[in-house]
């Protein structure tokens, strides 16, 4: 398989993958998306309320809220050494204290672990009036994109790599302005690709021109990963063929077994 970074940015990186067929690509966007584990809030326990959202749906805001997560110092729960029950190795321990009139934040969640806090301080949670008064307590755990999307690490999504190919086009302008993405230019009244990594191959063209042919390379794709901001980028990548190698041997083994 080659790699080749298109576009690069902190929370966002598009690469190139050639040598491998959709199935792998699709199976690299699951395991990104529903088996790297992040840290997000799975127990709430309310000591006061007294704003106007009802505990539930104020709990379920707080458990949206993206997390930094640190996969070397955490384990799943059913693969700690507490069996689950819960300890420092597995989960964390969140307070919020507030009272109105306010406007409470997710920046206001305070952690015991320094290194696990809110990506996003300015996520509103619930505005408090005169003399409301918010009071509660919180637990993190690791969790998996497949149990509940929360505990997903960003969205990512691929396509074929595009390959265009020019014959003799009428009407080059007419062209080059139906496209989208801008992927072509005219030049000395021919029409040329200038953006061809931009092309989504939605086929505005090939409708307006037959003498276009867009298609894509079965063999490589271009693939987008946007990271919500719980890891970065590089490390999703990285856990996700992980966790691709260490499924492919545990299915080695039960071959075996059947054998």
């Amino acid at each position: 398989m080659e790699t080749k970074i298109l576009a690069q940015s902190e929370n966002k990186l598009q690469i190139s993958l050639e040598g491998i067929d959709y199935v792998m690509a699709n199976t690299l966007r699951r395991l990104m998306i529903a088996e790297v584990p992040t840290m997000a809030i799975a127990e709430v326990e309310f000591h006061k309320n007294g704003s106007a959202l009802y505990d539930e749906f104020l709990a379920h805001r707080i458990g949206l809220v993206p997390l930094k997560t640190d996969l070397k110092s955490y384990n799943l729960k059913d693969e700690c050494k507490c069996k689950g029950e819960g300890c420092a190795l597995c989960q964390v321990d969140f307070t919020l204290e507030a009272a109105g009139p306010c406007t409470v934040y997710s920046g206001d969640l305070k952690c015991k672990d320094p290194e696990v806090k809110p990506v996003y301080d300015n996520m509103v949670l619930v505005k408090l009036e005169k003399n409301q008064k918010l009071k509660l307590d919180a637990v993190a755990v690791l969790g998996k994109g497949k149990t509940h999307m929360k505990f997903s690490p960003g969205w990512f999504y691929y396509q074929h790599y595009p390959e265009i190919k020019i014959g003799a086009v009428k009407n080059p302008e007419s062209v080059a302005s139906v496209c989208p993405t801008k992927v072509f230019e005219v030049d000395s009244g021919k029409l040329k690709v200038k953006h061809l990594e931009k092309c989504v191959l939605c086929n505005a063209c090939m409708d307006n021109d037959d003498n276009v042919e867009v298609r894509g390379k079965k063999d490589k794709f271009i693939f987008t990963m946007e990271s919500f901001g719980q890891l970065e980028i590089k490390e999703i990548f990285l856990k996700a063929l992980e966790i691709f190698d260490k499924k492919l041997n545990e299915f080695e083994k039960e071959l075996k077994k059947s054998k």
